[in-house]
């Protein structure tokens, strides 16, 4: 059932790929003289349109689940709005597409040379012949895989100085919503999209496997941020991150105060954070947001002052810029 579910989505993304491809985008390449590039841009439309699926489904699902049982009751939604903005810049995947894409020739490289020298290369699908190569298998091999290795980033988000200041600007949201997983500093996000690309092409991730991967990633995290109380109760919540263990992650003065300790960094699975002694099951409703700007620095207010204003605290870190009075971002 699941399997069928699956091929049938991706019967409909690859015909609407063709629709869009055949009278609007070829038409368009041939009238500018692009066509070199039509294979590109055919191969581009794939994660464009899962992610505009993916941001549709969130919405009809999440939106009415925060209208009727919000978390918090914000009299006003202003501060919400440039997440929209993050939301359609990042899932429509094209920064990891191009990472996968712009890897694929020194992963060729590589993989050549550790043939050449009889080293055998990574395939998870051949751990165990007929049954990990199975699709819904491997798919569910990658995604444990890939979750593993974002635990780990988020840690090193939270343990490094500069990279907290770029990572800052997603914990400065202190109205969290459905579209605030996205919210993320351009370079913050280029640095993730070369990081899952590499593994992904190590592990022998196909193109299309990744994109669907990344929307799956995406969707469940924008269920972790939402602003409604979704009772995963005591089972499920250990085996799923859920709303309000994510939530605590986000606290001030629990989760991530800059690089002196934090909670809850799992992406898909809490099992990481249970193996590795991170996890906080605490239920209680805590403040979101960074301690600094309760004490009064700003983290900017809309797209080019967060993106600004992180590169500062950075420059100030570094000793380039001198300490304005608003103190350091991270403890």
């Amino acid at each position: 059932m699941l399997h069928w579910l699956v091929s049938s989505l991706d019967g409909v993304v690859s015909s609407l790929q063709t629709w869009l491809f055949m009278d609007v985008i070829q038409p368009l390449l041939f009238k500018f003289g692009w066509m070199d590039y039509d294979e590109d841009a055919y191969d581009a439309l794939y994660p464009v349109i899962v992610g505009f699926l993916t941001i549709v489904s969130m919405y009809a699902l999440l939106r009415p689940l925060e209208a009727w049982r919000p978390v918090e009751r914000w009299s006003d939604r202003k501060a919400v709005r440039v997440d929209v903005f993050y939301t359609w810049i990042a899932k429509l995947g094209l920064f990891n597409l191009f990472f996968f894409v712009a890897f694929q020739p020194i992963f060729d490289k590589t993989q050549a040379w550790l043939r050449y020298h009889g080293i055998a290369n990574i395939n998870l699908d051949t751990l165990w012949p007929g049954v990990t190569s199975q699709p819904l298998v491997a798919f569910g091999i990658y995604l444990v895989v890939l979750d593993f290795a974002g635990y780990w980033y988020h840690r090193w988000q939270h343990r490094f100085g500069v990279w907290w200041e770029l990572h800052a600007v997603h914990h400065s949201q202190r109205q969290m919503s459905l579209w605030c997983d996205d919210r993320n500093h351009l370079l913050d996000d280029v640095v993730q999209a070369g990081f899952f690309a590499a593994i992904a092409l190590a592990i022998g991730i196909a193109p299309t496997q990744f994109v669907v991967l990344t929307a799956v990633t995406n969707f469940a995290q924008s269920v972790q941020h939402a602003n409604a109380r979704l009772p995963f109760g005591p089972l499920l919540e250990r085996l799923i991150v859920s709303p309000t263990f994510h939530r605590r992650h986000h606290a001030v003065g629990y989760g991530h105060e800059g690089t002196a300790y934090g909670c809850n960094f799992g992406v898909l699975f809490p099992w990481w954070d249970m193996l590795f002694k991170t996890a906080s099951w605490n239920r209680a409703l805590e403040p979101t947001g960074i301690r600094q700007q309760l004490e009064g620095e700003s983290y900017g207010e809309g797209f080019v002052a967060q993106h600004w204003l992180a590169l500062a605290r950075i420059a100030r870190r570094l000793g380039l810029r001198r300490d304005g009075g608003g103190g350091s971002a991270a403890a």
